[in-house]
């Protein structure tokens, strides 16, 4: 999983678990190399979580505009390491249980028997948030927060991780949660 000291600093990348590790005193870059060791001493023949500077993110990710993906553990290691959560579901939705400090800004509302993307999501985005924020998102199943973090990206937003799975997800690995 992802050390705390570390994801406090840096941005995560990936979507695969790695060995816990505490580089308390290692710069992002050699504590990147420390993981990459630990994953492939472990078996890891896939490419393993990258940690980044928050600048080197910001690169990759302006020219990709794919947001990273996480499993609601490591997304839960996150927000105890200071990353903040942004929950873009429905207001009926948040009230019926959400994380822990978890900031509500629909990324679509119901309408009748559909849903509408919040033409104002940016902004209420930018009222709570700065751009350089490290940001989990989630929303019920996984979809919806994908959507948004691809928006956010795309307006400049530097350490934006979607959260795999959503609340349901969350809720289903007994992770905190408050109404």
């Amino acid at each position: 999983m992802v050390a705390s000291s570390l994801a406090s600093s840096a941005c995560f990348s990936g979507s695969l678990p790695v060995p816990s590790v505490r580089p308390q005193s290692l710069a992002p870059r050699r504590a990147n190399q420390q993981l990459c060791v630990l994953a492939s001493q472990s078996g890891y023949t896939r490419k393993v979580p990258n940690f980044c500077t928050k600048a080197a993110l910001r690169g990759n990710l302006e020219a990709t505009r794919v947001p990273t993906s996480v499993p609601v553990r490591v997304a839960h290691e996150l927000l105890q390491a200071g990353h903040r959560y942004l929950d873009v579901r429905t207001p009926e939705e948040f009230s019926a249980g959400h994380a822990p400090g978890a900031v509500n800004i629909p990324y679509m509302y119901k309408v009748g028997s559909g849903m509408t993307k919040n033409p104002h999501f940016l902004a209420q985005v930018l009222s709570h948030f700065r751009k350089q924020d490290e940001i989990i998102v989630g929303c019920q199943s996984g979809k919806r927060s994908m959507m948004a973090a691809t928006d956010l990206l795309s307006a400049g937003f530097t350490c934006i991780t979607d959260i795999a799975g959503g609340h349901a997800t969350w809720a289903q690995n007994s992770l905190p949660t408050e109404l």
